[in-house]
């Protein structure tokens, strides 16, 4: 064999070897963009703040909180990012153009600190939280509201519809509405409100169809029922326009997320 033989043959082995590390090299970064998972940025991009269900009857919402909170005299403003939903709680009392706690239908828990408020004979009972913790109690809430206050927690009194999956309230209400509840399904809390205006009676019938095993009234009607949730992208859905009337609310269940 002659030197031009040879360098030939030494020419198609190094062409071929070439080849095979630039074919190795492509296959190995084809497999690492199927395998390499997402980014923690990009995986919690995607994931809602409030999970929305819906069927024939309701609108459910499933905040993925944190923590929640009895905010009153100032509804949070939509610009806090760390609000991913609110809405009326407990009654008002009458409609006064000035807050104070006394004007909030029944004792309450805020920010760990309890204020006395109105007597009212429809609290039936009651919803209290602290951490990832929360109870939602039927008939006398007093000491509920201490252990509130004795985790640095949050509570309010209301009507109680649903407890340990019974229907317990009696159909206090009539007349048509846009009726809410705050809700346990499945382990987990949820704002129910009906699709469309309805009976109260057809809204409690709503909530044991919808499987709710807790349900507490929260407060409903024109000027009342303003309020709203955040998208994961952060923009801001109202669930109900604000009217003149709602400036007379005075406190409301907040989830941060």
């Amino acid at each position: 064999m002659d030197n031009k033989q040879l360098n030939h043959i030494v020419a198609w082995v190094i062409l071929v070897g070439c080849l095979c590390a630039l074919t190795y090299m492509i296959h190995n970064d084809l497999m690492s963009s199927k395998t390499t998972a997402p980014t923690a940025e990009a995986t919690e991009a995607k994931m809602p703040l409030v999970v929305v269900d819906s069927t024939a009857d309701v609108v459910a919402y499933y905040p993925q909180f944190s923590h929640i909170d009895l905010v009153c005299g100032t509804m949070p403003s939509q610009d806090d990012k760390a609000v991913i939903f609110c809405a009326e709680a407990a009654f008002t009392h009458e409609l006064l153009e000035d807050f104070a706690h006394s004007n909030i239908d029944g004792d309450h828990v805020s920010g760990g600190q309890r204020y006395a408020g109105a007597q009212c004979k429809d609290n039936s009972g009651a919803f209290i939280s602290w951490d990832n913790h929360w109870e939602f109690i039927q008939g006398d809430y007093n000491d509920a509201l201490n252990r509130a206050v004795a985790n640095d927690g949050m509570g309010f009194g209301q009507a109680s519809i649903i407890h340990n999956g019974r229907r317990v309230q009696k159909l206090w209400r009539s007349g048509v509405n846009h009726y809410r509840a705050l809700c346990e399904k499945g382990g987990q809390l949820c704002i129910v409100d009906s699709r469309q205006a309805v009976e109260y009676a057809d809204f409690v019938d709503m909530l044991e169809r919808y499987g709710a095993s807790e349900a507490l009234y929260l407060d409903m009607g024109s000027g009342w029922n303003h309020s709203w949730w955040r998208e994961a992208d952060g923009t801001v859905r109202e669930i109900h326009p604000r009217i003149d009337k709602s400036r007379y609310c005075t406190n409301w269940i907040v989830f941060y997320n």
